[in-house]
């Protein structure tokens, strides 16, 4: 009896609890390998997609049509542990800000870094949180854009490899990370920051 009052008290409990919400947030940060990486690691991100967005083909590939397109990550997360602005914070010292031919060793329209806003209030903590990044880096050009998300197309099918590439291949994922340069630039430009 006893058993089954708790079990019952446990259930109205969890039934009148408010359901998290998850929110998303779109980045683009050259490599979407290291962008999974760097974000699936935040406490509050609950998933981490690899795709495309910003183009207009309506089906990019990696092997195939992506023109216009950029990498980029869909991120789910969970804003009662990690809000819109701690993302916005990692991701500002996990890219390079200066590089207007891509990101790092990776150059190219696919590999350049943006800010993708799902709404006003994305756009309005975009917006503020580059103004800070500017006025830090005075006299240099800060190329990162703001822009809207249309639509966002994770990579799918045949490609699906990519989709935690880090942690399917961490061998192969670390020597290009290694190659790359990625780590020695952003400890160049950020140091030891946590955010901008």
């Amino acid at each position: 009896m006893m058993r089954s009052t708790l079990t019952l008290t446990i259930c109205l409990m969890l039934l009148g609890a408010p359901a998290a919400q998850a929110a998303k947030a779109v980045l683009a940060g050259g490599c979407f390998w290291c962008m999974e990486a760097d974000f699936e690691k935040l406490d509050g991100v609950t998933d981490v997609v690899s795709g495309f967005t910003g183009g207009s083909h309506p089906d990019p590939t990696y092997n195939g049509a992506h023109t216009g397109h950029y990498e980029a990550v869909e991120i789910t997360y969970d804003p009662a542990v990690i809000d819109y602005q701690g993302l916005l914070d990692h991701f500002w010292v996990n890219h390079d800000p200066f590089d207007d031919r891509g990101q790092f060793c990776d150059k190219g329209h696919e590999y350049l870094a943006a800010i993708f806003v799902i709404d006003e209030e994305q756009r309005k903590l975009a917006e503020a949180s580059k103004r800070k990044v500017v006025e830090r880096f005075a006299g240099k050009t800060v190329v990162t854009p703001i822009l809207p998300l249309e639509t966002f197309h994770p990579i799918r099918g045949d490609e699906s490899y990519h989709q935690d590439f880090y942690k399917k291949n961490p061998l192969r994922y670390k020597t290009y990370r290694w190659g790359c340069g990625r780590d020695r630039r952003l400890a160049e430009i950020w140091g030891d920051s946590k955010a901008p």
